[in-house]
């Protein structure tokens, strides 16, 4: 199995607040990794350092080969890589529409990956023309995964998606994330909650204070109710 992803000792310091603690993992192509760990663990940090919006302060960072942990974000970006952030960043004067033509970097919108995601969520035909501020939460949660997988990318970073969503667009996530993985995309996702989880993940880090203090099959965490106490202070059910 080959790594398209790995950390070899990455420190993040942001500002005098030293977050990363010397991280190492690897994450398979092809294949979704699950990050989990309890708040504050290092989780977002480990995805923001990826991404190059906070910058490593020691250890390496590669992508498909290729050092990245001294690249700016867009750049990174550039290399195939798709972020979604906790915060379901959308640009909010902009319409649904135009939002998704902007994160469409190598060319017009493709219809036939259009009806896809469509097909996914349907509310995002319905407000095309509409500004994106005045979707609900879960809206922009579809529009923030929408822009990320409007082109194929060779790495998806995906942080808390399920976070505050109806069980009915949890539903929809899972079978989304089911299908990009099936079209040969990498994903590296946080997710507090145990349904999404077990259902996406493959294999599983956990996270504790900055570094790494799991790593395993998610399939072999999800029925160690022993281990999930040990490491994650509660057993997974209670995260849901």
């Amino acid at each position: 199995m080959t790594d398209l992803l790995t950390l070899a000792g990455v420190h993040t310091h942001v500002g005098r607040y030293h977050i990363l603690h010397g991280v190492d993992f690897s994450v398979a192509e092809g294949k979704t990794t699950m990050l989990l760990g309890r708040n504050g663990a290092g989780k977002t940090s480990t995805l923001r350092t990826i991404m190059g919006l906070w910058q490593a302060s020691a250890g390496q960072i590669t992508l498909d080969g290729q050092r990245i942990e001294a690249c700016a974000t867009p750049d990174i970006a550039q290399l195939g890589v798709g972020y979604v952030p906790e915060s379901m960043a959308v640009f909010s004067d902009l319409t649904v529409k135009e939002n998704l033509i902007l994160a469409a970097r190598d060319g017009p919108l493709d219809d036939t990956r259009l009806e896809w995601i469509f097909g996914f969520f349907p509310a995002l035909r319905r407000f095309w023309l509409s500004r994106a501020g005045a979707l609900s939460g879960g809206q922009k949660q579809m529009l923030s995964i929408a822009r990320a997988i409007v082109e194929p990318r060779k790495l998806l970073l995906i942080d808390e998606p399920t976070k505050g969503l109806a069980p009915a667009i949890v539903v929809a996530l899972i079978e989304c994330f089911a299908e990009i993985k099936r079209r040969g995309a990498t994903i590296l996702m946080v997710e507090q909650n145990f349904h999404a989880a077990r259902e996406i993940g493959d294999s599983v880090l956990v996270m504790d204070n900055g570094q790494i203090v799991h790593r395993g099959e998610m399939s072999a965490l999800a029925n160690d109710v022993a281990l999930q106490e040990r490491l994650l202070g509660l057993s997974l059910e209670a995260h849901q």
